[in-house]
């Protein structure tokens, strides 16, 4: 498609021949994401570091409905890990036309007790993994041609800090910034580089675990619920189809409004 070229709007979440890489999509966030882009048409290579029965469940759950998905595993702290994840999904399905680095870690820790290796693990676990993926994966779209959409799961915490932490706060800013430096990189190559910011997304037993936050969150959000998966995975859908054609660099959030309330 040239750059000028507007797509019919009935075609603009058709990803029928496109294959889509998303990271920890063996539950939670990354799951709803896979299954919306195999709903849409994609192949879909679904990553994950050990939680292997759930990512081949959620594989066989979609094709079973018709689509085509595999599961794939990787620590994506380790760079000869990433490097051969990207070579047999590329081996499986024979290119690559979207990546969303969904593949997160969080915890809680003080800044005045954490040990370093704890702060280590989420910068490794949530900004070397982005790092590692986006290269691997502009590479192999610069060589096939055509383009391409990258799409971070970044949170509204890589704007706003939340209490101990300030190591997730981190990690999550260092890949705000990082998806618009590639952005201004990849851009000259046709790939688009964007990112996502959840909120507060629901899942099974967080009402039970967090009952006061739940009530809190709800009470802040102007649309007055939790996010789901499917909210996020919508978001990733828009930005990687041509409907977002001449959009890189940007965060989007989805937050039920809740980062624009007043803080006084």
């Amino acid at each position: 498609m040239s750059d000028n070229t507007v797509p019919p709007v009935g075609a603009l979440l058709d990803f029928g021949g496109k294959v889509v890489l998303v990271t920890g999509a063996a539950g939670g966030i990354g799951q709803g994401i896979a299954a919306r882009f195999a709903e849409a048409g994609a192949r879909v290579a679904i990553h994950y570091r050990s939680s292997a029965g759930a990512a081949s469940e959620l594989a066989q759950r979609l094709v079973d409905a018709g689509g085509q998905a595999a599961p794939f595993a990787a620590d994506l702290a380790d760079a000869q890990a990433v490097a051969e994840l990207f070579a047999a999904v590329v081996a499986r399905f024979g290119r690559l036309d979207v990546l969303v680095n969904n593949a997160a870690r969080q915890s809680l820790a003080s800044l005045v007790e954490m040990p370093a290796a704890e702060w280590d693990a989420m910068i490794a676990a949530n900004l070397r993994g982005v790092f590692l993926c986006t290269q691997a994966a502009a590479r192999q779209m610069i060589a096939q041609g055509g383009g391409g959409a990258i799409i971070n799961i970044t949170s509204i915490e890589a704007e706003q800090p939340a209490p101990l932490h300030s190591h997730y706060n981190a990690a999550k800013g260092g890949v705000l910034m990082h998806t618009r430096a590639a952005a201004g990189e990849l851009g000259a190559y046709g790939i688009r580089v964007n990112a996502v910011a959840p909120g507060l997304i629901w899942r099974d037993g967080l009402e039970r675990d967090w009952p006061d936050g739940v009530a809190r969150w709800q009470a802040a959000a102007p649309l007055g619920r939790l996010g789901t998966p499917a909210d996020v995975a919508d978001a990733c859908l828009f930005l990687a189809s041509p409907a977002a054609r001449w959009i890189t660099g940007a965060s989007l959030r989805v937050d039920g409004g809740v980062m624009s309330a007043p803080i006084f």
